[in-house]
Protein backbone atom coordinates (compact mmCIF):
# COMPACT_ATOMS: atom_id res chain seq x y z
CA UNK A 1 0.00 0.00 0.00
CA UNK A 2 1.69 3.03 -1.10
CA UNK A 3 0.92 6.56 0.07
CA UNK A 4 2.46 9.72 -2.16
CA UNK A 5 1.93 12.79 -0.21
CA UNK A 6 1.06 14.42 -3.68
CA UNK A 7 -1.88 12.97 -4.58
CA UNK A 8 -2.72 12.31 -0.61
CA UNK A 9 -2.86 15.94 0.35
CA UNK A 10 -5.94 18.11 -0.77
CA UNK A 11 -5.84 22.17 -1.51
CA UNK A 12 -7.33 24.14 1.42
CA UNK A 13 -7.59 21.42 3.99
CA UNK A 14 -5.69 20.84 7.30
CA UNK A 15 -3.53 17.35 7.13
CA UNK A 16 -3.15 16.24 10.98
CA UNK A 17 -0.73 13.38 11.97
CA UNK A 18 -1.67 11.65 14.99
CA UNK A 19 1.61 9.77 16.37
CA UNK A 20 0.86 7.12 18.95
CA UNK A 21 3.43 5.43 21.02
CA UNK A 22 3.60 2.90 23.69
CA UNK A 23 1.43 3.75 26.70
CA UNK A 24 -1.94 3.30 27.47
CA UNK A 25 -3.29 6.77 26.90
CA UNK A 26 -3.16 5.55 23.09
CA UNK A 27 -6.49 4.18 23.71
CA UNK A 28 -7.59 7.49 23.05
CA UNK A 29 -6.58 7.83 19.58
CA UNK A 30 -9.93 6.49 17.57
CA UNK A 31 -12.01 9.62 19.52
CA UNK A 32 -8.80 12.09 18.77
CA UNK A 33 -9.42 10.98 15.19
CA UNK A 34 -13.03 10.56 15.04
CA UNK A 35 -13.49 14.20 16.98
CA UNK A 36 -10.82 15.43 14.42
CA UNK A 37 -13.26 14.85 11.26
CA UNK A 38 -16.06 16.14 12.96
CA UNK A 39 -14.47 19.34 11.14
CA UNK A 40 -14.28 20.87 7.92
CA UNK A 41 -11.65 20.08 5.46
CA UNK A 42 -9.58 18.11 7.78
CA UNK A 43 -7.66 14.61 6.92
CA UNK A 44 -5.98 12.43 9.13
CA UNK A 45 -3.34 10.28 9.56
CA UNK A 46 -2.15 7.83 12.16
CA UNK A 47 1.49 6.29 12.93
CA UNK A 48 1.52 3.87 15.13
CA UNK A 49 4.62 2.12 17.23
CA UNK A 50 4.11 -1.65 17.48
CA UNK A 51 3.73 -1.28 21.84
CA UNK A 52 0.21 1.39 21.10
CA UNK A 53 -1.50 -1.19 18.99
CA UNK A 54 -1.42 -3.36 22.44
CA UNK A 55 -4.02 -0.43 23.37
CA UNK A 56 -6.29 0.46 20.52
CA UNK A 57 -7.59 -1.78 17.65
CA UNK A 58 -6.89 -0.08 14.30
CA UNK A 59 -9.67 -1.32 12.73
CA UNK A 60 -11.81 1.59 15.54
CA UNK A 61 -10.08 4.27 13.61
CA UNK A 62 -10.21 3.18 9.80
CA UNK A 63 -13.96 3.03 11.06
CA UNK A 64 -14.38 6.42 11.94
CA UNK A 65 -12.41 7.52 8.49
CA UNK A 66 -8.47 7.68 9.33
CA UNK A 67 -6.06 5.16 8.18
CA UNK A 68 -2.82 3.98 11.04
CA UNK A 69 0.00 3.07 9.51
CA UNK A 70 2.90 0.76 11.44
CA UNK A 71 6.85 -0.10 10.64
CA UNK A 72 5.08 -3.11 8.46
CA UNK A 73 4.47 -0.48 5.71
CA UNK A 74 7.85 1.28 5.75
CA UNK A 75 9.64 -1.36 3.89
CA UNK A 76 7.82 -3.73 2.01
CA UNK A 77 11.34 -5.72 1.17
CA UNK A 78 10.95 -4.98 -2.88
CA UNK A 79 11.97 -1.16 -2.70
CA UNK A 80 13.48 -0.03 -5.89
CA UNK A 81 15.47 3.17 -5.89
CA UNK A 82 12.81 6.33 -7.04
CA UNK A 83 9.72 4.46 -4.79
CA UNK A 84 7.97 6.17 -2.20
CA UNK A 85 9.76 6.25 0.86
CA UNK A 86 6.51 6.57 3.76
CA UNK A 87 8.34 8.47 6.69
CA UNK A 88 9.34 10.91 3.69
CA UNK A 89 5.62 11.05 2.45
CA UNK A 90 4.05 11.39 5.59
CA UNK A 91 6.19 14.39 6.84
CA UNK A 92 5.70 16.14 3.36
CA UNK A 93 1.83 15.59 3.82
CA UNK A 94 1.91 16.53 7.14
CA UNK A 95 0.40 20.01 8.00
CA UNK A 96 0.74 19.28 12.15
CA UNK A 97 1.74 16.71 13.77
CA UNK A 98 0.46 15.23 17.56
CA UNK A 99 2.27 12.98 19.61
CA UNK A 100 -0.37 11.41 21.77
CA UNK A 101 0.78 9.87 23.75
CA UNK A 102 4.21 10.09 24.16
CA UNK A 103 5.95 7.64 25.83
CA UNK A 104 8.85 7.73 28.12
CA UNK A 105 10.32 5.15 25.37
CA UNK A 106 10.33 7.65 22.48
CA UNK A 107 10.90 11.41 24.40
CA UNK A 108 13.89 9.42 24.72
CA UNK A 109 14.74 8.41 20.96
CA UNK A 110 13.25 11.90 20.34
CA UNK A 111 15.77 13.41 22.43
CA UNK A 112 18.38 11.23 21.67
CA UNK A 113 17.80 11.79 17.33
CA UNK A 114 17.08 7.92 17.19
CA UNK A 115 15.00 6.91 14.31
CA UNK A 116 14.34 2.93 14.65
CA UNK A 117 10.88 2.89 13.88
CA UNK A 118 8.33 4.38 11.57
CA UNK A 119 7.13 7.47 13.97
CA UNK A 120 10.78 8.35 14.96
CA UNK A 121 11.39 8.16 11.16
CA UNK A 122 9.13 9.98 10.71
CA UNK A 123 9.60 13.14 13.50
CA UNK A 124 13.48 13.16 12.93
CA UNK A 125 12.90 14.15 8.87
CA UNK A 126 10.05 16.76 10.22
CA UNK A 127 11.04 20.58 8.23
CA UNK A 128 11.59 22.68 11.77
CA UNK A 129 8.50 24.55 10.37
CA UNK A 130 6.40 21.82 11.20
CA UNK A 131 4.49 22.56 13.95
CA UNK A 132 4.54 19.46 16.49
CA UNK A 133 3.21 18.47 19.82
CA UNK A 134 4.23 16.49 22.39
CA UNK A 135 1.96 15.39 24.80
CA UNK A 136 4.20 12.97 27.26
CA UNK A 137 2.20 10.15 28.85
CA UNK A 138 3.73 7.75 31.74
CA UNK A 139 4.03 6.91 35.53
CA UNK A 140 4.76 9.71 37.78
CA UNK A 141 8.44 8.45 38.64
CA UNK A 142 9.18 8.04 35.39
CA UNK A 143 7.94 11.36 34.50
CA UNK A 144 10.28 12.69 37.30
CA UNK A 145 13.29 11.24 36.72
CA UNK A 146 16.17 13.36 36.20
CA UNK A 147 16.56 11.56 31.97
CA UNK A 148 12.93 12.93 31.47
CA UNK A 149 13.67 16.55 32.79
CA UNK A 150 16.34 16.74 30.64
CA UNK A 151 14.85 14.52 27.80
CA UNK A 152 12.00 17.29 27.82
CA UNK A 153 14.37 20.39 28.00
CA UNK A 154 15.97 19.06 24.64
CA UNK A 155 12.73 18.52 23.23
CA UNK A 156 11.73 21.76 24.03
CA UNK A 157 15.29 24.06 23.53
CA UNK A 158 16.81 21.91 20.98
CA UNK A 159 14.21 20.57 18.90
CA UNK A 160 11.70 22.94 19.85
CA UNK A 161 8.21 21.40 19.81
CA UNK A 162 5.67 22.12 21.64
CA UNK A 163 4.94 20.00 25.07
CA UNK A 164 2.01 20.22 26.33
CA UNK A 165 0.77 18.03 29.38
CA UNK A 166 1.05 15.68 31.25
CA UNK A 167 -1.55 16.11 34.40
CA UNK A 168 -2.34 15.25 37.32
CA UNK A 169 -4.89 11.80 38.10
CA UNK A 170 -5.47 8.45 38.95
CA UNK A 171 -3.12 6.69 36.58
CA UNK A 172 -3.95 3.43 34.56
CA UNK A 173 -0.85 1.85 36.65
CA UNK A 174 -2.96 2.54 39.84
CA UNK A 175 -0.45 5.25 41.65
CA UNK A 176 -1.94 8.79 41.73
CA UNK A 177 0.32 11.89 40.52
CA UNK A 178 1.38 13.80 37.64
CA UNK A 179 2.37 11.70 34.34
CA UNK A 180 -1.41 11.11 32.68
CA UNK A 181 -1.76 12.59 28.91
CA UNK A 182 -3.66 15.72 28.63
CA UNK A 183 -7.07 14.80 27.93
CA UNK A 184 -8.05 13.86 24.58
CA UNK A 185 -10.65 16.97 23.83
CA UNK A 186 -7.96 19.48 24.56
CA UNK A 187 -5.69 17.82 22.04
CA UNK A 188 -8.20 18.16 19.59
CA UNK A 189 -8.85 22.38 20.80
CA UNK A 190 -5.21 22.87 20.40
CA UNK A 191 -5.47 22.18 16.65
CA UNK A 192 -9.14 23.23 15.84
CA UNK A 193 -7.91 26.83 17.58
CA UNK A 194 -4.77 27.14 15.88
CA UNK A 195 -6.20 26.32 12.06
CA UNK A 196 -9.32 28.42 13.25
CA UNK A 197 -11.24 25.12 11.96
CA UNK A 198 -15.09 24.78 11.43
CA UNK A 199 -17.15 21.93 12.59
CA UNK A 200 -19.59 20.56 9.79
CA UNK A 201 -23.00 21.58 9.35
Amino acid sequence: MNFIAGSERVAGHTHVLLITTGSVASIKAPLIVEELLKYRDVKVEVVSTKPSLAFFDARNVQAVGGRVWTDDHEWLGSYQVGDPILHIELRRWADVVLVAPCSANTLAKIAGGLCDNLATCVLRALAPTTPTYIFPAMNTLMYEHPLTVEHLRIVREVVEYNVVGPIGKNLACGDVGLGAMTEWRDIVKIVVDRFHLRLKS
